[in-house]
């Protein structure tokens, strides 16, 4: 440990982070029994996963433009992720399938 740092100072600020850290973390689930019957959380809780995933393929595709494989090698594998959902209905297969493909265009074909 470095100069005049304690086991107890680190012990702490790590335990108050870990608390709020938790309590945090279980707050939203204390929320959802109370407004288990909205119109409007159930109408969130069928757009939000949609709109998260698009979200995040956006800005993994275009966040590869200067990277090897380019923006192609992403959108391939997005493609192909989405291919293997459609034939299969499983996600560990899609996602695990995208990823393999996706490594294998980058750093073997391109």
């Amino acid at each position: 440990m470095p100069a005049g740092v304690t086991l107890g100072a680190i012990a702490a600020v790590l335990i108050p982070v870990c608390i709020v850290t938790i309590l945090l973390r279980a707050l939203p689930f204390s929320f959802l029994k109370v407004l288990k019957g909205n119109a409007f959380i159930g109408l969130l809780g069928l757009l939000m996963p949609v709109g998260v995933m698009t979200v995040l393929v956006v800005y993994t595709v275009l966040g590869q433009a200067d990277a090897p494989g380019g923006v192609l090698a992403a959108l391939l594998g997005v493609a192909i992720t989405v291919g293997l959902h459609l034939w299969r209905h499983n996600s560990g297969l899609s996602i695990l399938g995208g990823t393999a493909a996706y490594m294998l265009l980058v750093n073997v074909v391109f």
